[in-house]
């Protein structure tokens, strides 16, 4: 399956790889990180241009509390949050009951079987890729509208390289993926509890590199077991054996 990149730095929503290296077999490494900066500087421009003189960031009309069927914990959570939980074994569902979750796995495992088959290859992997897409758009728009209420540059944070991770981590799985984002969301308030308790005795950046070092040793442990799509990152082209 096609490599999701997600944008780091300046960007206001993470980007992924467009989908011409799939058709053109071009490295998604590379075609990556080249929309990445693409991504990031068209952003900076943008709000550059948008609002010259302004500095503050803008701030965004946040969604309004809800009721979660009278459950405390859940009043402050917005509706992406439970978009995001929902999604997960929604997609669960239609990558291991559905054939076109089939279809996918298949193309990510042995994509020559997958075209013996009858399968578009290309289609696939440009539809896995446009769907990748929409949902880490989801993910940066959760930034902005749910998070932080405003946008700044910055507001990523790494965070998009760390999704990648965790899919590593979750050995391609969305149950253990959504386990492992928990994870470290828990890392994260732990770093901000730290702070508090701590004052002034360590370096705030210390604490804010926390989660980030804590993800990657929990990687390190786990990638070593993972199970990965055997024509990840490989360019396919039709016909080819």
């Amino acid at each position: 399956m096609a490599l999701i990149r997600p944008c780091q730095q300046h960007n206001i929503l993470p980007c992924v790889a467009p989908t011409e290296p799939v058709p053109l077999g071009l490295s998604q490494h590379v075609s990556g990180l080249g929309v990445t900066m693409f991504g990031t500087s068209v952003a900076y421009f943008a709000y550059r241009v948008t609002f010259p003189k302004v500095t503050t960031p803008p701030t965004i009309q946040p969604f309004a509390p809800m009721d979660w069927l009278g459950v405390p914990v859940l009043n402050a959570e917005t509706p992406l949050t439970l978009l995001a939980l929902c999604a997960v074994p929604a997609i669960a569902y239609v990558l291991n009951r559905t054939p076109a979750g089939l279809a996918v796995r298949m193309v990510g495992e042995n994509p020559g079987a997958a075209e013996g088959q009858g399968i578009d290859v290309i289609a696939v992997r440009m539809g896995t890729v446009v769907a990748g897409s929409a949902l880490m758009g989801i993910a940066g728009a959760f930034l902005t509208l749910s998070a932080f209420d405003a946008f700044f540059f910055n507001m990523v944070n790494g965070r998009g390289w760390i999704c990648v991770a965790l899919v590593v981590f979750a050995s391609w799985r969305p149950g253990k993926a959504l386990s492992g984002a928990i994870l470290f969301a828990a890392f994260d308030a732990l770093q901000l509890r730290m702070q508090q308790a701590s004052g002034a005795w360590f370096p705030y950046q210390l604490y804010l590199m926390l989660p980030y070092a804590l993800s990657i040793l929990a990687l390190v442990v786990m990638a070593r077991r993972a199970s990965y799509p055997q024509a990840l990152m490989k360019p396919y082209r039709k016909g080819e054996r």
